[in-house]
């Protein structure tokens, strides 16, 4: 026998649950607002049950670390973000889905948490639409964790001189290593997501592969999943168009249909990532901008307010475009240069090939074109030589290989 509570709270009210777990099922409750008797439900279906908004709320922090489930071959995991691709989704997934959200940590200073994929508005969304459903809803509160996975490295990235993309390391380790583990505390077989990516056989092995829609594809920030977990994973929308699916959303009567997009980068809640920093005790110290012969062209507040490639906000005055080069953590400097002084045809990344390639496209940032490279593996990654130059490569960021569309590689650009 096992007692757990929940409460929450919003404003000067407040709603408590507590409840007697046996098992997979609730053999006691305490608990007001609910519009059915908890009494004799399983875990799944007390996580279905509809009430006032703030003892629902309570009611799911109470089941969330006690909630388990009888395997079921037909149920699906549905990662559910409050938006409206992960509503379709869950359309897609029933009529044995259950949805799950992970809340996770924002930075409380943001000016704007309301766009965030983990916020407790997007919280209570994803809720809303697996209730209206009448179907299941589970909040996974990973606030914690979160912040020591993936805040805490991106905060230490910066202060090394890196580029840190946290969006990489979030959905392509932390995210999805939480979801597969809740899929088996659920009894589902599979997990399912709204990402925009596909899964595709290629060279013999399962491999995460671009989606049909090039202008929503998300297999740059799923490229860090390990291929031997992609036989559990299900991405409904890979063959989907973003058009396609508010139009689904709209005819199955969704109010996330019209939801605006979440934001990259969710833990700053809308904020600037150099106000961040600076909040997360990145010290802002003096220091020197130079160019390649070390001549001082100016000063600067923290080599970390900068990134190769950037031209803008520099404070200093050139007779010709000066961009940043490289930033040099240790004495705290700031390289600028001609933009012809950026190229570079040799990348090195720590990380791992998929399968044995020679030649791949290589995507060295989220919004830069791939391009075409021959690869060479390492004993802690792959190099790669590139067919014409890159600009801006930062370290810190994801390295990304493709094979006829399909993830064949992935790593981090080594400094």
């Amino acid at each position: 026998m096992l007692e757990v509570a929940g409460d929450s709270a919003r404003g000067d009210d407040w709603a408590y649950v507590r409840l007697k777990v046996d098992g997979d099922r609730v053999v006691d409750s305490d608990a007001d607002g609910l519009d059915d008797d908890l009494r004799g439900l399983t875990l799944l279906e007390a996580a279905a049950v509809t009430g006032e908004t703030l003892a629902v709320d309570a009611l799911a922090n109470a089941l969330a670390p006690a909630f388990t489930a009888t395997r079921s071959h037909s149920r699906v995991a549905v990662a559910m973000s409050g938006g409206v691709d992960s509503a379709v989704a869950l359309l897609r997934a029933v009529p044995e889905a259950i949805g799950v959200t992970l809340r996770l940590w924002l930075d409380p200073a943001g000016p704007d948490a309301t766009r965030a994929c983990c916020s407790p508005d997007a919280v209570l969304a994803a809720r809303d639409t697996c209730h209206s459903l009448g179907l299941p809803h589970v909040t996974l509160d990973l606030r914690p964790q979160f912040r020591d996975a993936v805040v805490a490295p991106f905060v230490e990235g910066y202060r090394r001189g890196e580029t840190p993309n946290p969006c990489t390391s979030c959905n392509g380790d932390f995210r999805f290593t939480e979801l597969l583990a809740f899929a088996d505390r659920a009894g589902a077989t599979k997990l399912a997501t709204g990402h925009y990516a596909r899964i595709v056989r290629h060279r013999g092995r399962l491999l995460l592969a671009r989606a049909a829609d090039t202008r929503k594809d998300q297999s740059y920030m799923l490229a860090r999943l390990d291929p031997r977990t992609l036989e559990r994973i299900e991405f409904p929308l890979g063959e989907t168009t973003k058009e396609e699916t508010r139009a689904e959303a709209e005819r199955a009567g969704l109010a996330v249909a019209r939801r605006q997009e979440s934001q990259e980068a969710c833990f700053l809640a809308g904020d600037d990532y150099r106000r961040f920093l600076g909040r997360a005790g990145v010290a802002a110290e003096a220091g020197d901008i130079v160019d390649g012969s070390g001549t001082v062209l100016g000063t600067h507040q923290g080599h970390w307010r900068f990134t190769p490639g950037q031209r803008r906000g520099l404070g200093i005055s050139a007779s010709r475009p000066l961009h940043v080069l490289r930033t040099d953590a240790e004495r705290n400097r700031v390289v600028v240069g001609e933009r012809e002084e950026l190229a570079r045809r040799e990348v090195v990344a720590t990380g791992e090939l998929f399968c044995r390639v020679e030649r791949a496209e290589a995507k060295l940032r989220y919004r830069s074109p791939a391009i075409a490279a021959s690869v060479v593996p390492t004993a802690g990654g792959f190099r790669l030589e590139l067919d014409e130059p890159a600009y801006a490569v930062a370290s810190g960021q994801a390295a990304v290989l493709y094979e006829d569309g399909a993830v064949v590689g992935a790593g981090t650009i080594a400094a």
